[in-house]
């Protein structure tokens, strides 16, 4: 970029971060961490636990919002420094500096824009993932196992918090099914466009003679519920079933009975747990997601279409929302965004941000 150009690019920055603060209001940001601080230095805070989780949890995603915020409000100003530095010096090397520092500050407040599209109802709540393989046999559960960890390795490049409640094994590779929360401030508004069927098509390298294999795997994205959430569940309408926890191949991880299968009657919904040791435990964390995929429907009914936040996913051919080609080419292209990638390994291994962004954007103007 030429150096006459900085300033105004800057300027342009600055005014859609202003644009930006307006819309997230900071100042009514700022009440709100106020209040809460005062909440937390009362005495008998912790006495209710559940309460004292919520106080604190939001005080500390708010004060991580604001802190974001100023510092890339202080970035930008330190950036117009730098840009007239540059210009009086002609100097190569700080134009350089300042031209990728500049890159950065556009995709930080292109992730910041995004997020002032996330307004639904639980747009701002964690998000509780579900991954079953679909046609395809033992690649569809290789695949579903490879797009956990695409999902797990995105969350850790954002240092955001990732809760395994249940993994099914299948028994030559990968997984018939896992079921993870990913613990972030507005994770299920981010991550709900991801829902739909991911198609994969490769060489298979379970196939003896080397052929090219499609195979699928189902996404669903639904929000984790708080205890304020009125989602009343009647005991009758559960069954409940327990049995011994197991790792890959079989393998017992457990000598009890601690894992916990619920089947909700009226509508067939099933969710295990096994990540704990206790069964009372598991339970409980198996409650949670029930809750969350039975809200889920119960929206969807409100809306009248079964896909609006669970979706009618058939992880099957002419059901794939993005595609995965490894061979005869490389690419992963969204098909409902049309954006694309060449480099497929950085994507399975979390770079999803772009597909995440232009989803978001897509779902808005779908919305319009």
């Amino acid at each position: 970029m030429a150096i006459t150009d900085f300033p105004e690019h800057i300027k342009a920055l600055g005014a859609t971060l202003t644009s930006i603060e307006k819309v997230l209001d900071l100042d009514k940001m700022r009440t709100e961490i106020a209040d809460l601080q005062e909440q937390v230095a009362v005495p008998d805070l912790w006495d209710d636990q559940a309460n004292a989780q919520r106080v604190t949890g939001r005080l500390s995603v708010l004060q991580s919002e604001l802190e974001r915020m100023v510092a890339l409000r202080l970035r930008i100003e330190d950036m117009e420094v730098l840009a007239e530095l540059a210009q009086e010096e002609g100097d190569a090397e700080t134009l350089a500096e300042a031209d990728r520092e500049l890159i950065k500050i556009e995709k930080a407040v292109e992730s910041l824009e995004i997020r002032t599209l996330l307004s639904g109802e639980y747009d701002e709540r964690d998000a509780l993932i579900s991954i079953r393989s679909g046609a395809g046999g033992v690649d569809a559960a290789d695949f579903a196992e490879m797009l956990m960890r695409m999902y797990t390795r995105w969350a850790e490049r954002h240092h955001y918090t990732v809760e395994v409640y249940d993994t099914s094994y299948a028994e030559e590779a990968g997984i018939k099914s896992a079921t993870f929360a990913v613990k972030a401030p507005y994770a299920y508004g981010t991550l709900s466009v991801e829902a739909g069927t991911h198609r994969l098509v490769r060489i298979s390298p379970f196939d003896n003679q080397g052929r090219r294999q499609t195979s699928f795997a189902a996404i669903e994205v639904v929000p984790v519920l708080e205890q304020t959430d009125e989602i009343e569940i009647p005991d009758d309408d559960i069954r409940v079933d327990v049995y011994r926890s197991s790792g890959p191949g079989g393998q017992s991880v457990n000598t009890t009975d601690s894992a916990v299968r619920l089947t909700h009657i009226p509508t067939g919904t099933v969710v295990s747990c096994q990540n704990e040791k206790s069964q009372l435990q598991n339970k409980a964390s198996a409650m949670v997601i029930l809750k969350a995929k039975i809200l889920a429907l119960k929206k969807a009914e409100e809306r009248a279409t079964i896909d609006e936040m669970r979706g009618d996913v058939q992880a099957s051919w002419g059901d794939q929302m993005r595609n995965y080609v490894l061979n005869p080419y490389q690419m992963v292209k969204d098909l409902r965004t049309e954006y694309e990638t060449g480099n497929t390994q950085a994507v399975l291994d979390g770079e999803i941000d772009e597909f995440i962004e232009a989803g978001i954007r897509w779902r808005r103007a779908q919305s319009a």
